[in-house]
């Protein structure tokens, strides 16, 4: 059986260490609920994580002695909060945790979703108040009973 090289041993160490920390409720905080409100934190997670190594030669070393081996790794984790989940009345919506825009070009781009549901909302009412005024246009157009009764 061939041996394993030190350096598989330091990566598997730190992914198992960095595995710990990053799990779903790191990401996706424990919802809070209160007076027919939940909140859920959402935060983002950034993480690095390297290592390296060297043998060091001998004349009078065996291939499978890994006794001249050096070697290290690390990680690092940031962990960013975004902002809230509130859940209430069956409508959900994001509370952002970042500063307001700084420029206009940000600034554009946070009212873009909301621009689109105006204008969705818009163009849906148009084509219910042309359907109403189809329907009422029809119903004057029928050749009706023009008596009392």
């Amino acid at each position: 059986m061939e041996k394993q090289h030190p350096i598989g041993d330091l990566m598997s160490e730190i992914v198992d260490k960095v595995r710990e920390i990053a799990d779903t409720n790191t990401i996706v905080g424990q919802a809070i609920t209160a007076g027919g409100v939940t909140i859920i934190p959402i935060s983002r997670l950034s993480v690095g994580v390297g290592s390296g190594g060297t043998e060091f030669g001998s004349k009078h070393k065996k291939p499978e002695d890994n006794s001249c081996f050096g070697g290290g790794a690390g990680a690092g984790v940031n962990l960013i909060p975004v902002g809230f989940l509130v859940v209430k009345d069956g409508s959900v919506k994001l509370l952002p945790v970042a500063p307001p825009a700084a420029t206009t070009v940000d600034r554009v781009v946070e009212m873009v979703p909301e621009a689109i549901d105006k204008i969705t909302d818009f163009i849906e009412k148009q084509q219910e108040k042309k359907a109403a005024e189809k329907a009422s246009k029809q119903t004057e157009d029928k050749p009706g009973f023009g008596g009392v009764y």
